[in-house]
């Protein structure tokens, strides 16, 4: 998850679709290829959770229409995504990563580029997202917040997509090689690229014919730490939005009192 939410740049294109599922470095290839195509990347995970609550909602909005799996309504799901896209370099993250399929419709000239991690530590990464995720009074805290209030439909179409892509319940760790096994079943095989972060610029910049750049050391960010520091500052907000509503409502039912 990156830092800050991208703003679309009017004219940009998507090159890269970045298949890589979550916490498997997505946030430092969104930050690389940032620098590689000179452009704004949508990370979907930064973009759903703290952009503009149009973000999330979009999204919610093109999922319903795919699962409905009528002809009408995934049309209006990928012209929707098209205009969600527009203006950036490239997409990263969930929930792109398992609607690979219809952005190579959208986009057939784009690269797929997925990131790769140890599968053992990647199960271990997730599962500590599910236990997050999970938490029984997300929508109650979230409620009073524009965009996060429709945090728990979001994962709940994201979980039911993921389970319609890679047909697994429970423990995530099945999903990483059925992921790889998928990619390789839809996408071209002159198309399709695996790189892992942890050997820096040299792999990527290979896939995409570019030059190693110059005295700038591949970004490194920790997918894990953002994510909790996000969760964190979420649930802070709602509550302090809960602790000021009690205290509107204390005030108004006082004055209410005492003027009887």
């Amino acid at each position: 998850m990156g830092q800050t939410p991208s703003v679309p740049q009017p004219g940009t294109k998507i090159q890269v679709i970045g298949a890589g599922l979550s916490r498997t470095g997505t946030a430092s290839f969104s930050a690389a290829l940032a620098i590689l195509l000179d452009g704004p990347i949508y990370h979907g995970g930064t973009q759903t959770t703290i952009g503009p609550p149009e973000e999330i909602k979009s999204w919610i909005t093109i999922m319903r229409n795919l699962q409905n799996e009528r002809p009408d309504d995934r049309q209006k799901a990928l012209t929707l995504m098209e205009r969600r896209l527009d203006g950036y370099a490239a997409i990263t993250d969930a929930p792109g990563t398992q609607l690979v399929p219809e952005l190579l419709e959208l986009y057939p000239d784009a690269k797929v580029i997925c990131t790769v991690r140890d599968p053992v530590a990647w199960e271990k990464s997730m599962a500590q997202v599910k236990d997050l995720v999970r938490l029984w009074f997300l929508r109650v805290v979230f409620l009073p917040l524009p965009g996060m209030r429709h945090f728990v439909d979001y994962i709940t179409l994201t979980s039911i997509q993921w389970r319609k892509v890679y047909g697994t319940h429970g423990r995530p760790g099945p999903a990483y090689h059925k992921h790889i096994a998928w990619l390789k079943e839809i996408v071209p095989e002159d198309r399709l690229v695996f790189v892992d972060v942890k050997d820096g610029w040299e792999p990527l910049c290979k896939a995409l014919g570019k030059e190693v750049p110059k005295d700038i050391p591949f970004p490194r960010i920790n997918d894990s730490e953002a994510i909790n520091r996000t969760a964190k500052q979420h649930i802070r907000r709602g509550l302090m939005r809960w602790a000021g509503i009690f205290v509107a409502v204390g005030v108004v039912s006082a004055a209410y009192i005492l003027r009887r």
